[in-house]
């Protein structure tokens, strides 16, 4: 009997490592026709956030969003709730509850047997069933490289929409996951993986952000992103443009999956931290001496990361005890907001 094909083996990329660059992305945007003037278009592309927003009326808006990409792990069955997961996570960054999903599939049916496919269908569908919504319909394709991800569906009421842009001078910020994906996952393909690191990667991965439907109705919360494939920095350097604000950020702060910081001082890598880093550096200031391996976990592609949230001062003890309790025990305060010109200052930490 033949060996069963490594389902990263038929991929190039994995995860949110898999997303364009920022700079190229960026040059992508920066020829696109704007759209025209829609009055119930509350959120769209001015700002690189999570999802966008239609007012459907005073007491609703639609939250829609679309997420898919190649696998980071060869278990058909956690590829498909990774990517769920994922797909699911830019509907909570805005504050809305899912309320049903569309299914994209991309298969190599030639190299795959059906009873794989099968299954990174049903991991994406058990993902669905945990946060209460169906898989109503979707879209197949016969593809060279294996793809799953979700359109996904939200509503949330109009006035607490939740974008990037919204934080304030003297916001705190809150990371609610560990940092370290992309640097696991290269491990994994690399075959070095360490002790309890694909366990960490796989509880981190498939951990719906459930929580960022209670932020929007929590008081002192002005700003939330989910962080992926543009690495912490990238994402947080998008809320320092969409406010128009500096933001400050201790290196040592965000907690790190099992295993990650061996890695990374041993040159463990993704080739995304590396493009991120090009696309985003010059607006990064970093103290002197900051070696190469810190710098990469803060540029490391985060495939179904954390959300990123920036709260007024005297709530940030509130709300880190509020998302602590809510079961994402990595969650750590880790930067502020801070009134300058949109860069991300790092400190050593």
């Amino acid at each position: 009997m033949s060996e069963p094909v490594r389902l990263t083996s038929l991929a190039h990329g994995g995860g949110c490592g898999c997303k364009l660059a920022p700079a190229v992305l960026r040059e992508i945007l920066s020829k696109t026709p704007a759209a025209a003037v829609f009055p119930n278009l509350m959120v769209g592309t001015e700002t690189s956030d999570d999802a966008a927003v239609w007012r459907l009326n005073d007491q609703q808006a639609l939250v829609a969003t679309t997420d898919f990409f190649m696998p980071v792990v060869d278990d058909p069955f956690d590829f498909g709730r990774i990517a769920a997961t994922n797909a699911l996570s830019d509907v909570y960054a805005m504050g809305a509850t899912p309320i049903f999903a569309l299914a994209l599939v991309g298969m190599p049916v030639d190299r795959l047997p059906v009873e794989t496919i099968q299954q990174i269908l049903a991991g994406g569908a058990s993902v669905c069933a945990a946060a209460g919504v169906p898989i109503a319909g979707g879209h197949s394709i016969d593809s060279v490289e294996p793809i799953y991800g979700l359109v996904a569906l939200g509503l949330v009421h109009p006035d607490r929409v939740l974008t990037n842009r919204g934080a304030k001078a003297g916001d705190v910020l809150i990371l609610t996951k560990a940092l370290g994906v992309g640097i696991l996952s290269a491990a994994f393909k690399q075959e070095k993986m360490p002790a309890g690191g694909y366990e960490a990667m796989i509880a981190s991965t498939t951990r719906l952000n459930t929580v960022g439907a209670a932020l929007s109705e929590t008081p002192g919360v002005h700003a939330v992103t989910d962080v992926t494939g543009f690495g912490l920095l990238g994402h947080l350097l998008e809320m320092c443009r969409g406010a128009g604000l500096a933001a400050e950020i201790d290196a040592g702060a965000p907690a790190l999956l099992t295993g990650v910081e061996a890695l990374a001082t041993g040159g463990v890598r993704t080739g995304a931290s590396t493009r991120n880093w090009a696309s985003y550096g010059e607006a990064v200031c970093l103290p002197d001496g900051f070696p190469d391996w810190r710098r990469d976990i803060l540029c490391d592609p985060q495939t179904s990361g954390g959300l990123l949230i920036a709260v007024a001062a005297d709530r940030a003890d509130a709300v880190l005890a509020q998302v602590l309790a809510a079961g994402f025990d990595a969650s750590r305060t880790v930067g502020r907001l801070v009134t300058g010109a949109p860069e991300v200052r790092v400190l050593a930490g």
